[in-house]
């Protein structure tokens, strides 16, 4: 099986920055879409970014767009997450996912999952 480990989270004031980190214990990362997901209180868990095998195809949420940044380092098998101008409903708990070629805003189309880190945002 492949372990997803997500690191990085935290508290951060509104208008602050977060990088979050995932790292992939797969042999085959290099080959894998990467994605960005969040779960916050009562809602269901939502899209955030998604990157191809190569970062030649990138993808993000309209509401985190011109915010976030997803970025990939396949020889360290980690998948990124820059957090700017944090707003406070950005707080969530955000899982790093993996999987070959399949519909990136689906969650199901997803194969492998992180435990997750926690992003608080206050004011």
């Amino acid at each position: 099986q492949v372990q997803l480990v997500e690191s990085g989270g935290g508290l951060a004031q509104a208008g602050g920055s977060l990088r979050l980190s995932c790292v992939s214990s797969g042999r085959l990362f290099r080959m894998e879409h990467a994605a960005w997901f969040r779960q916050a209180p009562g809602k269901e868990r939502e899209f955030v970014a998604g990157i191809n095998e190569n970062a030649a195809l990138i993808s993000y949420a309209e509401s985190v767009e011109d915010r976030f940044t997803i970025s990939r380092d396949n020889d360290r098998n980690t998948v990124y997450l820059q957090l700017d101008s944090l707003k406070l409903e950005d707080t969530a708990i955000y899982y790093c996912a993996t999987s070959v070629t399949g519909s990136w805003r689906n969650p199901n189309a997803w194969n492998n999952w992180g435990q997750g880190t926690q992003v608080t945002v206050s004011s």
